[in-house]
């Protein structure tokens, strides 16, 4: 079965992965806390393409969320939804860009990169067939 992870990018990119997330988990018969309570069989045979299978049984969504300054990521974190994900799948400088493309690109931004590149790293090695990003 090919696996895709979904990468969330600023504010407007983690809003709606966030929600994206919540919409899955309710396809999926997933609720808030990575546990199934779904009714149909259906609902899990194609659940490896977005999730990891964790301890306890437990559904963790392939998403790496990133933004540069950490508002965005609390408040996910303090969501229904938000111990759903993996903490350190949250990546975040403290300064923000203040809507400026060339700071987010060539200063703040760059110094992300390999720590970006690091959990995207991470998350394709648990991975048995890797299709994609989303």
């Amino acid at each position: 079965m090919t696996q895709s992870i979904v990468v969330s990018v600023g504010q407007c990119g983690n809003q709606i992965g966030q929600k994206f997330w919540e919409v899955l988990g309710e396809e999926h018969g997933i609720n808030p806390e990575g546990t199934y309570e779904g009714d149909n069989v259906l609902q899990l045979e194609r659940i490896n393409v977005y999730y990891n299978q964790g301890s306890e049984g437990r559904y963790v969504p392939r998403s790496i969320m990133v933004d540069l300054e950490p508002g965005t990521m609390d408040k996910i974190k303090g969501s229904s939804h938000g111990r759903l994900f993996r903490p350190d799948n949250f990546v975040f400088a403290q300064n923000g860009a203040g809507n400026n493309w060339a700071k987010g690109h060539y200063t703040e931004g760059a110094e992300l990169v390999d720590q970006v590149l690091d959990v995207v790293h991470r998350e394709v090695e648990t991975c048995d067939c890797m299709q994609g990003f989303q």
